[in-house]
């Protein structure tokens, strides 16, 4: 009997997850609105945190993920589409997927952004078939808060995250792994 309820336990959060990230996946955004969304949520940025607009001036290339969903109960995932942007100009498009495990509940909405300061790890992302997040150049979160002592000249990482827009309530403990994948718009 207890080997049923487990059963019956995970087919329920399975189709919890393929409810929630299966609407996002018919809900994907244009090219024309990942365009319009990853711009005005890197400008949100910029107004929020002067450290971002610094290391926005000195990065490589920029990756905006503007709104990502995650949701889970016991299995969960998130997906999120965003656009790299160089020298102002947006030149590919990107998708962020996770699934986890683990004692978790919730939903959550927010975007965040990856400065890449070196040629070598914007390179890295073009020549991966998806970067799993952990494996390869190493990141640096920031929060926003804290960013205001943090400037261009004492950073020194290859890469770094900014995360915004949190909305909503996720909780819990899990193994999780984010993978980010070249799309075609």
């Amino acid at each position: 009997m207890k080997h049923v309820h487990s059963k019956i336990i995970l087919w329920v959060a399975v189709l919890f997850a393929v409810s929630i990230f299966g609407s996002n996946y018919a809900l994907a955004a244009s090219a024309t609105e990942i365009n319009m969304e990853a711009a005005k949520a890197l400008q949100k940025l910029y107004a929020k945190s002067t450290s971002a607009k610094e290391m926005g001036e000195k990065a490589k290339a920029i990756l905006v993920f503007p709104a990502i969903t995650k949701g889970g109960f016991l299995v969960g995932g998130q997906y999120g589409e965003g656009a790299l942007m160089k020298n102002g100009k947006i030149i590919e498009y990107y998708n962020t997927i996770s699934v986890s495990y683990g004692l978790q509940a919730g939903i959550q909405k927010y975007g965040y952004v990856l400065f890449f300061m070196t040629d070598a790890t914007e390179q890295y992302l073009h020549n991966s078939e998806g970067w799993e997040l952990g494996v390869g150049p190493s990141i640096v979160v920031v929060d926003v808060g804290a960013a205001g002592s943090m400037t261009t000249t004492t950073a020194k990482a290859d890469v770094y995250a900014f995360f915004f827009d949190q909305k909503g309530l996720m909780a819990g403990l899990g193994i999780q792994g984010t993978k980010i994948t070249k799309i075609n718009k």
